[in-house]
C-alpha cells in the first residue's frame, strides 16, 4: 500500500515520542484519533509492516492494537527521523522525586469504621449488623 511522506512520518513522530500507540481495528474511519492526518488503514499499514521487521511489540484486545515499541525499534525511528540519542520516548523516561500519591499514615481504612472485618473483627461488625439491622443472608430475619 502507498502512504505518503508525511503521514509515515507523522505516525513515526507520534510513535517515537509516545512509545506507544493504539489503533482501532477500523479500516472505513476517515483518519486517526491521535495522529492528524493519515488514515486509521494507513496507521494499521505501517504498524503492521513495523512488526514484521520486529520494530514494535502488538498486542490485540478487543478491537484495538496495543503498539509499543521494542530497542530495535527505538534505534530504527532515531535513525529515521535524524534525532539525537537524548530524546527517548515518553515510556523510557525516568521519574525524578517520588510520584504524587497517599501516604500510609493517611490511610483510611486505619481508623474505625469501614474494613472492621480485614483489621480484626467479627462479621456483624463489618456487616453493620446492629439494633435490628439487616434481615438478608445467614438468617438475620426477626
Amino acid at each position: 500500500m502507498f502512504i505518503p511522506k508525511a503521514n509515515r512520518i507523522a505516525v513515526f513522530k507520534y510513535l517515537f515520542s509516545e512509545g506507544v500507540l493504539v489503533v482501532k481495528k477500523d479500516t472505513v474511519s476517515s483518519t486517526h484519533k491521535d495522529i492528524e492526518g493519515p488514515t486509521n488503514l494507513e496507521v494499521l499499514m505501517l504498524v503492521k509492516s513495523l512488526e514484521s521487521k520486529g520494530y514494535v511489540r502488538v498486542t490485540f484486545n478487543w478491537q484495538y492494537n496495543y503498539v509499543y515499541l521494542t530497542p530495535e525499534g527505538i534505534e530504527y525511528l532515531r535513525t529515521y527521523l535524524a534525532l539525537p540519542a537524548e530524546v527517548v520516548p515518553a515510556t523510557h523516561r525516568k521519574v525524578t522525586g517520588r510520584p504524587e500519591g497517599r501516604d500510609r499514615e493517611d490511610d483510611k481504612f486505619a481508623g474505625e469504621g469501614r474494613g472492621a472485618a480485614f483489621r480484626g473483627g467479627n462479621d456483624r461488625e463489618y456487616r453493620g449488623r446492629g439494633e435490628g439491622g439487616g434481615g438478608f443472608g445467614r438468617g438475620g430475619g426477626l
